[in-house]
């Protein structure tokens, strides 16, 4: 049985917009609707692996944190080597299921409307005025032993 393109276009749907409950569950779906051969096996490792680099978004090394979701042009040259990779007999069948789901990725992701992430504001916060207590001889504060030029 093939996989159901639309659980995994709803699945990429739910990844994107960081909906990781519902995507877990969609993605058991997947794996119990799967059957048990090396493509789907690769195919399936790849949705876990989007799911996890999504979750933890801070890995400054995975592809996903990496990816412009609003460039299609550059997700469809994406697309277009994961498919070459795909259709190379010389990768094995495991291999050949990952780079499939990382090609129907990129189809679905220049068919979304993602909107773009605004950057988060940093604000800046001014290093707390030290107090010293200089009345009182007895105690020793770091005031007492920078040098103030």
């Amino acid at each position: 049985m093939p996989i159901s393109q639309a659980l995994v276009t709803r699945y990429f749907q739910l990844i994107i917009n960081r909906q990781f409950t519902e995507a877990t569950r969609e993605l058991e779906r997947l794996k119990q609707k799967m059957h048990k051969t090396e493509w789907n096996r690769g195919y399936f490792r790849a949705l876990y692996g989007m799911y996890l680099s999504r979750k933890t978004n801070g890995d400054g090394y995975a592809f996903f944190s990496k990816l412009d979701l609003t460039d299609n042009e550059t997700l469809h040259s994406y697309r277009r080597e994961f498919l070459n990779h795909m259709r190379n007999g010389l990768h094995g069948d495991f291999d050949r299921g990952y780079f499939s789901a990382w090609a129907d990725c990129m189809r679905i992701l220049t068919r979304m409307d993602v909107q773009p992430t605004q950057k988060r504001k940093t604000k800046t916060v001014e290093p707390e005025k030290m107090e010293t207590v200089r009345s009182d001889k007895s105690q020793a504060t770091m005031a007492n032993f920078v040098d103030k030029k």
